[in-house]
């Protein structure tokens, strides 16, 4: 299937779900590119401050990328709807390494305050 053949991609920024996959999409596409500036600028937009140093903190002690757990980019994502309560979103998000048979996978599991619709917790699932 070509890129002109697949299914169309929506969203809303009501949406905490699609704002997840918004973030995860930008966020991977930045470092990928090499693009330091536009990584930290959507971290400030798209995760609590409280996360933003807890990640600082894990990134720190496991010398690795605390959004994506990881020292490398996937080739992949998904976002999925997991659950929701007590003002908060959970969405699990699964990072595709490489391709074909030995492909690996993370999953992590995602929080979100509905009031603001911010990330506030990730963690590997």
């Amino acid at each position: 299937m070509s890129e002109a053949d697949s299914p169309a991609r929506e969203g809303s920024p009501d949406s905490a779900v699609d704002r997840v996959a918004d973030f995860y999409g930008a966020y991977i596409d930045a470092v990928s590119d090499g693009t330091d500036d536009l990584g930290g600028e959507l971290r400030a937009h798209y995760l609590t401050e409280d996360l933003r140093q807890r990640l600082a903190a894990w990134e720190e002690a496991n010398h690795a990328d605390g959004v994506l757990r990881a020292q490398n980019v996937p080739a992949r994502w998904e976002v999925r709807y997991h659950d929701s309560g007590a003002g908060h979103l959970f969405t699990t998000v699964t990072l595709t390494w490489g391709a074909g048979a030995d492909a690996g996978r993370t999953t992590l599991a995602v929080q979100s305050d509905l009031a603001t619709k911010l990330i506030s917790d990730i963690e590997v699932a």
